[in-house]
């Protein structure tokens, strides 16, 4: 994200299905977006102006979002993560997930597995042991993973995790 130098930021990470159901997520994978301001120490968010938090009141805060409807959680997430069975079909596992995740279940499956195998890389695990233990096909699936989502070859990484 762009910002002036001497800006004040506040981040607040949630857990994994915690979104704003009337923002869609996908556009704000690895980016973010700033809200209209209303005054100098507010912004526009759903109907209404909200006060901008500062780090001793963010929980007030996130509370007051929860109970006014504009910050939710989709516990089917937790649930599809944990390999709970659901009683919906498939599709609507894969929408409502898409909707609070702004990614797919599978594609979050595979970002878990490549840093499992950055960690095992890290640690010293041989390239060979790390495709096992990491459940990949062969090296070259490793590779294609770990270029597509670490942009480094696990050689690359095993050289970094070195003390």
């Amino acid at each position: 994200m762009p910002y002036r130098v001497g800006a004040e930021i506040l981040f607040i990470t949630f857990t994994l299905g915690t979104f704003l159901p009337h923002m869609p997520v996908g556009p704000l994978l690895d980016t973010g977006k700033f809200l209209p301001r209303t005054s100098t120490t507010s912004f526009w968010l759903g109907d209404s102006s909200w006060p901008c938090p500062d780090y001793r009141d963010v929980e007030t805060f996130v509370n007051k979002l929860v109970r006014a409807g504009l910050l939710v959680h989709e516990p089917l997430v937790d649930a599809a993560l944990q390999r709970q069975p659901q009683a919906l079909s498939q599709r609507s596992l894969q929408r409502r997930f898409l909707r609070a995740t702004g990614l797919s279940l599978r594609d979050l499956q595979s970002i878990e597995r490549a840093h499992h195998a950055v960690r095992l890389l890290q640690q010293g695990v041989s390239v060979l042991d790390t495709v096992e233990e990491a459940g990949y096909f062969d090296q070259p699936h490793l590779t294609r993973m770990l270029k597509r989502f670490t942009g480094q070859t696990p050689a690359q990484i095993a050289r970094v995790g070195k003390p």
